[in-house]
């Protein structure tokens, strides 16, 4: 019996050491273990919740407790929350994200699919009526004189090609009426050669060739001019009035045909790179819509307001489209068949724009060029590919997730105890 006394000594000894090796290693009363919380999964560390602000600032202990900065009481990451080892990214900032259908049913994350969809972006503008400038005619005399009568009075009067608009009184005209009857009586080739030239004169000053045939047959010169509506349209100005003394120089009137209008619309300019001549667009005016097209795109930027102007066109048979009434025009631009997922699946920093696509290694983060955004998608340029899943639901928070887990993964571990 004495002499198993040592090897009995001996033996407990031995199961002593191995027990404060295994308390060493993983007891949770040890200052350099971590805390386990009771939840049955391997806590790794306990952190600052608030991490925001980024790896250099994240407070890390091995023990629970509360950040020494906010005050909030520290959380605790568990080990298989941790990324995987394949699961890298890319993505400066961002983890790979593991998440249990139970958890991603609990804070409501939804997938979606990218998909090839034939968009066209829709661009609302403000614009207005205005002439046609092809359908413009002014009005002028090729010489000077006194407006005898006026025939039409005022602005807005619908005139017709050939409608008498005055009556010109000119001593000039009368004398070259003259010097045509004086040479009609010489048969000779002179008179010939002389009442030529004073009928050349007289067409010239938009005396008709009627009324020159009419004073030859009568002999007695008219003493006014009439002068006729060159085009059908609508008095636009109107500068003279009776009695009124005119010059060449002068615009006596302004017409302009309305049965065919322009529609300018003030388009800014981030909206122009799509917009192509051709495109199809609608015109909103009086509630009533109106097919139209562009036929011009304007080369100039307008310095204050940043937008360019575009022309539309469109028929006014009835007149109910005015010059510079104010309608609303709306721009289809078709984008094309392009890859695009919903918008709620961008996440936009201002800097990038990042998308959670589901992966075998969970929750993958993707840089992403994004493109149109048209009736509530974006078009996807690069990053993601058509038939990939992409979280379209809740993916604030797996964004928060993921850049937490980022920012632990940087860094360096703690030996402090609780704070």
């Amino acid at each position: 019996m004495k002499r198993s006394l040592p090897w009995i000594i001996a033996a407990v000894l031995a199961i002593a050491l191995v027990v404060v090796l295994v308390a060493k290693r993983g007891g949770s009363n040890d200052a350099d273990a971590v805390t386990q919380d009771g939840s049955g999964r391997r806590v790794t560390a306990w952190i600052d919740p608030m991490y925001s602000q980024g790896p250099p600032h994240v407070y890390k202990s091995n023990h629970p407790g509360r950040a020494p900065d906010c005050g909030m009481k520290l959380v605790p990451v568990y080990a298989d929350d941790a990324p995987a080892a394949n699961a890298s990214t890319n993505v400066s900032g961002y983890s790979n994200v593991s998440v249990s259908p139970q958890r991603q049913q609990l804070i409501g994350v939804k997938l979606g699919t990218a998909e090839l969809r034939n968009l066209s972006r829709t661009t609302r503008a403000a614009g207005r009526i205005a002439v046609d400038e092809r359908r413009i005619a002014q009005v002028h005399t090729k010489l000077e004189g006194t407006v005898e009568t006026l025939s039409v009075n005022f602005i807005g009067q619908p005139v017709r090609r050939g409608d008498v608009l005055l009556s010109l009184y000119s001593p000039d005209l009368l004398a070259t009426q003259n010097e045509l009857l004086l040479a009609q009586q010489n048969s000779s080739d002179l008179g010939h050669t002389l009442a030529a030239a004073a009928r050349a004169r007289l067409r010239l000053w938009d005396m008709s060739e009627a009324d020159i045939d009419r004073v030859v047959r009568s002999g007695k010169p008219l003493r006014d001019v009439t002068l006729r509506s060159p085009a059908n349209g609508v008095v636009l100005a109107k500068n003279v009035v009776l009695g009124a003394r005119v010059m060449p120089s002068d615009t006596l009137f302004e017409i302009g045909d309305l049965s065919h209008v322009w529609v300018l619309a003030d388009v800014y300019e981030s909206e122009l790179a799509t917009l192509r001549i051709g495109a199809s667009a609608q015109v909103v005016a009086n509630g009533q819509t109106l097919g139209a097209h562009v036929t011009f795109i304007g080369p100039v930027i307008t310095a204050q307001t940043r937008t360019a102007n575009v022309r539309l066109e469109l028929e006014n048979p009835a007149g109910l489209l005015k010059p510079d009434m104010y309608v609303d025009v709306v721009l289809q631009q078709p984008v094309g068949n392009v890859v695009a997922v919903p918008d709620s699946a961008v996440m936009n920093t201002g800097t990038r724009s990042v998308v959670f696509v589901a992966s075998a290694n969970g929750f993958e983060p993707r840089d992403v060029i994004t493109g149109a955004k048209v009736a509530g998608f974006y078009e996807i340029r690069s990053g993601i590919a058509a038939g990939e899943h992409v979280v379209i639901d809740a993916n604030f928070l797996v964004d928060s997730e993921s850049r937490l887990k980022a920012a632990i993964s940087k860094v360096p571990p703690m030996s402090g105890g609780t704070p």
